[in-house]
Formats: C-alpha cells, structure tokens, sequence
C-alpha cells in the first residue's frame, strides 16, 4: 500500500466520524429537562513511506506506516427546559483555582523582578 494509499485511507475513516453527533451526544430527557452532552473532540492521523537503502549490496531500504486516532474529553451539557437552556460546564474547580494562583505568583515574580 502506497503512503498517498493509507493517508486517504486513514483520512476517509476518521472524517466519517467527524459529525455532529461525535461533539453533542444524544439528547437525554429527565423530567420536563432535556439534557445535551458536549465534548471536545480531537483527530489526528499521520503516516510515513521510504526507500531506498545503506547502499550496500545486501540491504533493501523500503518502508512504510501510518496510525490515527481520535481524543474526546467532555466539557459539559446544555439543559433545556421550561425555564430556558442553559450550559452547565463540567470542569475541575480545584485544578482551575491552583492554575490561576500559580498564574497569579508567577505574574508577581516577574513583576518583582523587573523592578530590580
């Protein structure tokens, strides 16, 4: 299989996936409430070829690979009822208030340097 061969290959299967429905699951009803899972999505696919050889009389360069793959990681759901849609985001509190405290001491470390 060429290298131009298993790119297309690679690239029909994964863009196949790539719908809507991979982004925003299907639609759960609780109640008078719908509920609408979102999740970030993330595709990548690569490959490889080669030949040639060690220029030596013995040893044949040839070659070939590919490989791809795909990453969702949730970010939330929309809830749509009688009161209106709203996003409710699903995320670590704790990782997100360490993040900006080390944001925050970092930026006074570099502005406690600058005045020397």
């Amino acid at each position: 299989m060429s290298s131009l061969t298993l790119l297309q290959s690679l690239h029909e299967s994964l863009s196949t996936r790539a719908q809507v429905k991979s982004v925003f699951g299907d639609p759960i009803i609780a109640g008078d409430k719908t509920i609408i899972p979102v999740a970030k999505i993330a595709y990548g696919f690569g490959g490889g070829t080669g030949s040639g050889g060690l220029e030596m009389k013995t040893a044949r360069g040839e070659g070939g690979g590919g490989g791809g793959g795909v990453g969702a990681v949730p970010v939330g759901v929309f809830e749509v009822g009688p009161q209106g849609t709203r996003f409710v985001a699903v995320g670590d509190k704790k990782k997100l208030l360490g993040t900006l405290l080390l944001g925050a001491g970092l930026g006074l470390l570099f502005a406690r340097r600058k005045r020397r």
